[in-house]
């Protein structure tokens, strides 16, 4: 199967390295970005939606949901646009894809934000699914932190 997949994605992965972009951008380009990304936003993310959990005063809970609100679509997209510029850079460098476990981690936290934003549109006020939300958006964050040191681990490989 990864032979198809690399077969499909190698005209994307050509016209990018069309623009040959210094080796140094292609190999770190994708890491430093969703580095920042995960770090920055994932965290943010994480402490305003807690926030709002665990605030005791109406009006923190109501300004630390809205904030939330408002990053975390743009964290998806980030993610989720980082997620195949990964897999494209891989292919652009001749690497595996779907053999790797930083692949495997960065499907799991796509799915884990997948599954979650479903979840907060299913919510409504219920208390068991804003609590599954809460802890599923914890847990995928735990995983992002695995899929950045394997992902530094697999920079530092090739």
């Amino acid at each position: 199967m990864e032979v198809q997949v690399q077969a499909l994605l190698k005209p994307a992965a050509d016209f990018f390295a069309s623009f040959n972009f210094p080796e140094p951008i292609v190999h770190w380009g994708h890491p430093l970005m969703m580095g920042i990304v995960l770090v920055f936003m994932g965290s943010f993310a994480a402490v305003t939606g807690w926030r709002g959990r665990l605030a005791t005063d109406p009006q923190v809970a109501q300004t630390a949901w809205g904030e939330h609100r408002k990053l975390v679509p743009w964290l998806y997209v980030f993610l989720a646009s980082g997620y195949s510029g990964g897999v494209l850079s891989l292919v652009m460098q001749g690497q595996e894809i779907l053999h790797s476990p930083h692949f495997v981690t960065g499907t799991v936290v796509l799915a884990g934000l997948t599954v979650n934003a479903l979840l907060s549109l299913a919510m409504r006020g219920q208390a068991v699914t804003r609590t599954l939300h809460a802890y599923l958006g914890s847990a995928t964050l735990a995983v992002a932190v695995v899929h950045i040191a394997l992902g530094v681990k697999l920079g530092l490989s090739f």
